[in-house]
């Protein structure tokens, strides 16, 4: 089922009043499916996945031209002069020391100043309100390599998040079977023990009329009413237990805690026997997302070796580049706007830093080997883990065969239990034993063929093949 359909179902639900009388019927996917769709932290890796891609965009950008705007204004208290104050007095007052000098131009003293006072005038700078505005634009050349790193990195950060939210949906999925798998051995358990409780009330019934009869003993009608209340009491626990992970899976599925649901499945049958352990180990070093996490992680601080080493090498870019200045100074001092334009090149070359990059280089190789040996040491924690769970699937399936064969076991001792009973040729005690030995391995048999699977289930994830 797809998750629209789930997605309808569950807004009919919310929008049909009596649809919250019944409950919600559901399957492992659908189940599933749910839990994806609400889980925290698994949207949560999601959020981080995306702010890694769009870390790998931007650093992707860095291959291209950068343009950047600059304006400013600035008002100062003084005006920056060329001339000195003597200067500018001698300049203004020029027409009356040249007519002293030489009476012959005094005529002319008043057009002398006048020029004089223009030159002045001319000469202003007028700096106490001044304004620049720039546009600059810069393109890497050879960056030694570091852009590239850079971008290697970006697009290895944004795997690793990838590799990250796959290992929250395995832990989910791991997860919601856990719990979906223990409430179908509850409901199992509970159809047991009504079972049960019915063979026992029966036994208790036929025991009341033999002792009427004088077959049975008023010891034998109290030990069976011990066996009664006993399963009395297994009922009412499993009825608890059962509530209690019913509200767990509700709680992983995003529902209401107290949302009554139903689920479809029964116990699953015997699993066929694994893959051989070292194709497993294999598939495990291949799909674990957790060591291609690390693979990828050493990857990078492989990078970050080159960044640092990339610190002696020079760095080369183009710019280009408008600048223009209120009051200009490109035809005289004029109070407006003129700019010009401006083209080059710019070199950095590393000299002397007194051995900071020869340090950087040492401490990002010494990272680089920190991930290596994390990578290695995850390696061998994956190899035994999958040991661990190949063999605990081996256990299982023996567990199960043993189980089954007590079943079988059990019901036939129950059945002749019975039958020597009716025949008067078996105590009750006998009787309430195979009871017991048959409750006993019913339950066993089921626990058994639940712990298979999810033991086959914890499998799959040591191995990394949770889809």
């Amino acid at each position: 089922m797809t998750r629209k359909l789930i997605t309808a179902i569950l807004m009919l639900a919310i929008s049909t009043p009596w649809a919250w009388s019944q409950p919600l019927q559901l399957s492992l996917d659908e189940c599933r499916a749910l839990a994806v769709k609400n889980n925290k932290n698994l949207k949560s890796a999601d959020a981080e996945y995306q702010a890694a891609y769009y870390e790998r965009k931007a650093a992707f950008t860095k291959y291209f031209p950068r343009i950047s705007a600059t304006g400013t204004y600035m008002k100062a208290e003084k005006e920056i002069s060329l001339l000195n104050n003597n200067q500018k007095n001698a300049l203004e007052n020029a027409g009356g020391a040249l007519s002293s000098a030489f009476p012959q131009i005094q005529p002319f003293e008043a057009q002398i100043n006048a020029v004089g006072q223009g030159l002045v005038d001319a000469l202003r700078t007028d700096t106490r309100n001044m304004s620049a505005v720039g546009v600059m634009l810069t393109q890497p050349i050879y960056m030694s390599g570091k852009i590239r790193a850079y971008n290697r990195i970006a697009a290895n950060a944004q795997e690793i998040a990838r590799y990250s939210r796959d290992k929250e949906y395995q832990d989910l999925i791991v997860e919601v079977d856990e719990a979906y798998w223990r409430v179908i051995e509850l409901q199992t358990k509970k159809r047991l023990a009504e079972s049960y409780y019915s063979l026992v009330d029966t036994l208790h019934s036929n025991v009341e009329k033999m002792c009427v009869e004088g077959f049975a003993t008023k010891a034998d009608e109290l030990s069976v009413r011990v066996k009664l209340n006993e399963a009395q009491v297994t009922l009412i626990q499993v009825d608890n237990g059962l509530a209690i992970s019913k509200m767990l899976l509700c709680q992983i599925c995003g529902l209401d805690i107290d949302h009554e649901i139903s689920l479809s499945d029964e116990i699953p049958q015997l699993l066929d026997t694994h893959q051989n352990i070292t194709d497993e180990i294999a598939t495990a070093l291949n799909c674990r997302p957790e060591l291609q996490s690390l693979t990828l992680a050493t990857k990078i601080y492989d990078d970050k070796v080159k960044i640092a080493r990339s610190e002696f090498l020079p760095t080369f870019a183009f710019t280009g580049g408008y600048l223009a200045t209120s009051p200009s100074v490109f035809n005289g001092f004029e109070k407006k706007f003129n700019g010009m334009w401006t083209i080059g090149v710019v070199a950095n070359i590393p000299l002397v830093t007194s051995g900071e990059r020869f340090y950087k280089v040492k401490a990002a190789k010494a990272q680089a080997l920190h991930s290596l040996l994390q990578h290695e040491e995850a390696v061998e924690k994956v190899e035994l883990q999958v040991h661990q769970n190949h063999r605990k699937v081996s256990e299982a399936i023996e567990r199960v065969n043993k189980a089954h064969t007590s079943e079988l076991q059990a019901d036939e001792n129950l059945r002749y239990a019975e039958l020597g009973l009716s025949e008067g040729v078996i105590p009750v005690s006998n009787v309430i034993e195979a009871q017991t030995a048959w409750l006993v391995a019913r339950t066993e048999g089921i626990s058994s063929r639940i712990d298979l699977h999810l033991a086959k289930v914890y499998l799959n994830k040591s191995i990394g093949i949770i889809q």
